[in-house]
């Protein structure tokens, strides 16, 4: 079986300290304590009638004793009363190659970890990196159990600021804002899903996630009026309600979270620390945490961009057919694709009946379109309903494959309990059998699915783009926060590209012909920014065409990156990066609704001369955010590069070296 490359490794085994566990010195509890590589961030485990667990960075605490455990149905209590029987340490460093790189080719995988047996075939696995804490509980005899509940508790060192993005239910787009507010004014039953970000005075940043998330339902975190957060998770569902073509609803749910069967290990439960601003954006962790690569042979996927019609709502313009879901318009969208060196079109929701996907709608001719989009070297890939696709999984993806498609969307799961979990991981394993691409939209956050099953190159679980049809947001400062939070998890199906752009005061929520908030420039730089190996064109192509010079910058920005560094960097107020793609650096950088000067310094260029295509926002953007304006620069590596961002604003280049010359 092929798998992530493994670059370098040495790995160092020895035993923390004897076996059952002895406690700390100036301790009176059994405990053990892990530190980073580099000694910055300690995880300690103590041992008394509840697991508790405590995170300390620089010697100063963060998580301070805070529980841990699972309850099963026969009345084991994992972590009560338990008797450390083992504890052996190893130490690990090596390099991985990504399928999809996301941010670089190779990635560090350096962390110390100390494995701890319960007893009664129980266990808990310990990581820390030199950028992250994690633990999972594990079981590792056969046989079938119930976990009824698990205990997660955050108890945090004083009380630091969060960003907080507030569910309403379980059931959910994932697509919230993000409230700021400190921890204790979080109120019980108030709930977030994941990451959730704490930021403390003069001090280091916590994001919390998990990783690995197999047949277990998915994490949010719920307030208790105190600065400490408690986990909680959605029950499995006991009856379900369709409501319409798209919406499956929970209406009973039974005692328990999941049925499953050992030998097997739970999710990561993942404390990413950020020094500076800047290591929430280096960070690989969930990937890094997540099931290694299940695709034999893998070098058939494929990232690129995509032209998207939903958005835009199929408005051309200029075209001598009437515009609409019909065989000429997709024509024409494939054929604005090609000439444009874009890899693929979406067939979103219209081609055919979203509760009957062989109700094809009469005005499209499914079998021609698949011919001559092949014959023009564009993939398509269709949207449908998860349930639909469901009730004839198999039957479905087997016509989808014959037609010669190159992925499915997949839309409207809106939950993560156990089963609906179960779900991912069987469409891709499903897809990847069949050679599909595979886009999650109604999505709950990533947790590394896509290190096992690479073909899934993106999902939403993001408040992106599309909400601007029918709100005002997402609004810069948004923009320049998700980055930071939910970018960490993973890619981010934002759908970026919108050529009508507007201030706030100029801004009207238009359905059918959308508008973006921020500059032309803020909605360029998203394409260096955001991280999305399957990565959205929104607007018409009737724009693109009437902007050919923005069209043309935009089509030639890479999916997938060998190289990444953050040149600048402050949760919700601005971000700047620089990605390599073989010998080409693109640089991004947007801010919030403040006008921002940047000195961003380049460094990363290395030796040489090299040019610039620079697209900064025009001197009138703070009042026609359309205004950019276009300069080819000369630059020599080192020097800064003043950059000026009007309100909502954005900056963005391609950077070539020039050849020596004789």
């Amino acid at each position: 079986m092929c798998t992530q490359r493994i670059l370098s490794s040495a790995l160092v085994w020895a035993v923390l300290w004897p076996l059952v566990g002895q406690p700390l010195e100036g301790q009176d509890l059994p405990s053990y304590r892990i530190a980073s590589p580099d000694g910055r961030i300690e995880l300690t485990v103590e041992v008394a009638r509840q697991l508790e667990y405590r995170i300390s960075v620089d010697g100063v605490p963060l998580v301070t004793g805070s529980e841990i455990g699972l309850r099963l149905d026969d009345g084991t209590e994992v972590g009560r009363d338990a008797t450390v029987v083992s504890g052996p340490r190893a130490d690990v460093d090596r390099w991985l190659e990504p399928v999809v790189p996301e941010k670089s080719s190779r990635v560090r995988d350096r962390f110390a970890s100390l494995r701890l047996d319960l007893g009664n075939g129980w266990g808990l696995d310990l990581r820390v990196y030199d950028d992250a804490a994690a633990y999972r509980f594990r079981v590792d005899e056969p046989g079938p159990l119930v976990v009824e509940a698990e205990r997660l508790s955050v108890n945090f060192s004083g009380d630091p600021d969060l960003w907080f993005p507030t569910e309403e239910s379980f059931l959910t787009h994932s697509e919230r804002l993000y409230d700021r507010l400190r921890a204790s004014q979080v109120e019980p039953g108030r709930m977030a899903s994941l990451p959730v970000l704490a930021s403390w005075t003069a001090g280091p940043k916590v994001a919390i996630a998990e990783a690995d998330l197999r047949s277990y339902p998915g994490l949010y975190l719920e307030g208790t009026g105190a600065p400490a957060l408690t986990g909680v998770s959605p029950a499995y569902p006991a009856t379900v309600e369709q409501l319409n073509d798209r919406t499956v609803r929970v209406t009973s749910r039974e005692p328990y979270l999941a049925r499953t069967e050992g030998p097997r290990t739970f999710p990561w439960r993942v404390f990413v620390v950020a020094h500076e601003d800047a290591d929430l954006l280096r960070s690989t962790i969930v990937w890094r945490l997540a099931t290694p690569l299940r695709i034999d042979d893998p070098s058939w996927i494929r990232p690129g961009q995509v032209a998207w019609d939903w958005w835009n709502a199929l408005n051309l313009t200029g075209v001598d057919f009437e515009a609409g879901l019909n065989t000429a318009t997709y024509r024409y969208f494939v054929d604005f694709a090609a000439d444009h060196g874009i890899e693929y079109v979406i067939l979103d929701e219209g081609w055919s009946d979203p509760a009957d996907l062989w109700a094809i709608n009469p005005e499209i001719d499914l079998d021609e379109l698949f011919r001559y989009a092949a014959g023009r070297g564009v993939g398509l890939i269709p949207w449908v309903v998860w349930k639909t696709l469901d009730d004839d999984l198999e039957a479905a993806l087997d016509r989808f494959q014959a037609w010669g498609a190159a992925g499915v969307k997949v839309d409207f799961m809106q939950r993560d309990d156990q089963p609906m979990v179960e779900y991912y991981w069987r469409v891709a394993e499903k897809t990847a059998r069949r050679h599909l691409l595979v886009d999650f939209h109604g999505a709950y956050k990533p947790t590394g699915l896509r290190r096992a099953y690479p073909n899934v190159l993106t999902r939403e679980g993001v408040r992106g783009l599309e909400n601007v049809k029918w709100s005002p947001q997402p609004a810069p400062e948004h923009d320049v926060t998700l980055p930071f939070i939910r970018m960490l998890a993973g890619p981010m199906d934002y759908t970026p590209g919108a050529m009508l752009n507007a201030t706030e005061e100029q801004f009207k929520p238009v359905y059918d012909r959308p508008m973006s908030l921020g500059t032309r420039v803020h909605q360029m730089a998203m394409y260096v920014v955001f991280e999305s190996p399957l990565q959205m064109l929104a607007d018409s192509p009737s724009h693109y065409l009437h902007e050919p010079e923005c069209t043309g910058f935009i089509v030639g920005v890479p999916t997938v990156w060998d190289e990444t560094r953050v040149l600048a960097a402050a949760v919700g107020d601005y971000v700047a990066v620089a990605r390599r793609s073989g010998t080409s650096w693109f640089v991004g950088a947007m801010t919030d609704w403040d006008a921002r000067d940047l000195s961003l310094d380049t460094g990363f260029l290395g030796g040489g001369s090299w040019t610039a295509e620079v697209f900064a926002d025009g001197r009138n953007a703070g009042r026609n955010p359309q205004d950019y304006r276009k300069a080819v620069l000369r630059v020599i590596p080192g020097t800064s590069l003043d950059v000026r961002l009007a309100p909502g604003g954005g900056w963005v280049a391609r950077f070539d070296q020039v050849p020596e010359t004789r």
